[in-house]
This record gives structure tokens, sequence and C-alpha cells, in this order.
């Protein structure tokens, strides 16, 4: 097998592509996953300080 067959079948392969689109596919979902989770322990942390300031009225 010539050098130049060999760079033509290598230049025509696409099965790494498929690999390439996935990897990038799962990326995109777990930078979503990260923002929805900080977003919720935003909210978590709100949550908490409003139970313990209203413990802390109660309490005095």
């Amino acid at each position: 097998m010539k050098l130049s067959q060999l760079l033509n079948e290598v230049g025509k392969d696409d099965s790494g592509a498929t690999a390439v689109e996935y990897g990038l596919i799962v990326s995109l979902i777990v930078i979503a996953c990260i923002s929805a989770m900080s977003s919720l322990a935003d909210e978590k942390d709100g949550l908490w300080a409003t139970v313990r300031d209203e413990t802390s009225a109660v309490m005095k």
C-alpha cells in the first residue's frame, strides 16, 4: 500500500468524528448540570439563612 493511498483512507475515515460529537454533547450536558446545581445551592443557602434568622428571632 502506498503512502498516498493510506493518507487518502485516513482522510476519508470519519469514525472519530462521531466520538467527538458525543464528547461535545456530554460536555454541554455536564455544563448544564453544574450550572443548575450551582443555582440550587445558592437557593439552599438562602433558605437556611432564613431558617436561622427566623429561629433566632423566636429564641430571643
